[in-house]
């Protein structure tokens, strides 16, 4: 199974088991990285690896999201009317999780979430249904990690400022439309994920 499929499958049960759930009772689709996953912020559901966790128990993520939803006693749905897009993971849909993809994925996003509230600690990353990806906004500029997408196939880091296209920019640190970006194999570590990071602000500050 390739990563790809993990990862969809993750992004689904984000959206649809416990964004969409929370943003219906509390009004936020905010996620959090939690311990072995993510989470709601207010919403007591959460992913521990290939698991779905809540108040009353805990069950393997496999078959429709539908049925694990029923197991969980989750009223499960997307966010419905607050982004155009998202997983495009349906509730029917069988979906499959990989234990070594997934460990992979969570521990991108925990990596991340160390970096991110020591490179900026008055700031508190979150977990986006939408992209499925962690992120900080500092002085106009979004900083985070992406478990993958249709841009890069393997877990990245990012740089992005909002008004990238008027800074333009020369620099080899800039390789990407959006800004710049670096994958698990060129920061694997908390410290260089930082550096990069702290690399970006500079560069941009000295703008």
């Amino acid at each position: 199974m390739s990563i790809d499929q993990t990862r969809r499958a993750l992004h689904g049960v984000a959206e649809l088991l416990i964004s969409g759930p929370q943003y219906q009772r509390h009004g936020t689709i905010r996620l959090t990285i939690t311990r072995g996953g993510f989470g709601g912020t207010e919403f007591p559901v959460r992913v521990d690896g290939i698991e779905l966790v809540w108040a009353k128990g805990r069950a393997r993520i496999v078959g429709t999201l539908r049925d694990v939803a029923d197991r969980a006693e989750v009223d499960a749905g997307a966010p419905h009317g607050i982004y155009p897009n998202g997983s495009g993971v349906t509730l029917d849909e069988v979906i499959e999780i990989d234990p070594a993809a997934a460990r992979l994925i969570c521990g991108w996003f925990a990596l991340g979430d160390r970096a991110l509230r020591h490179f900026a600690p008055d700031q508190t990353p979150v977990l986006w249904p939408e992209h499925f990806d962690l992120s900080i906004t500092l002085e106009n500029t979004t900083y985070g990690v992406s478990p993958g997408d249709q841009h890069v196939d393997s877990p990245y880091a990012y740089v992005a400022p909002a008004d990238w296209g008027d800074l333009g920019g020369t620099d080899p640190f800039w390789n990407a439309g959006f800004g710049a970006f670096r994958t698990i194999d060129d920061i694997p570590t908390e410290r260089s994920m930082i550096e990069f990071f702290e690399a970006g602000r500079k560069m941009l500050l000295n703008q």
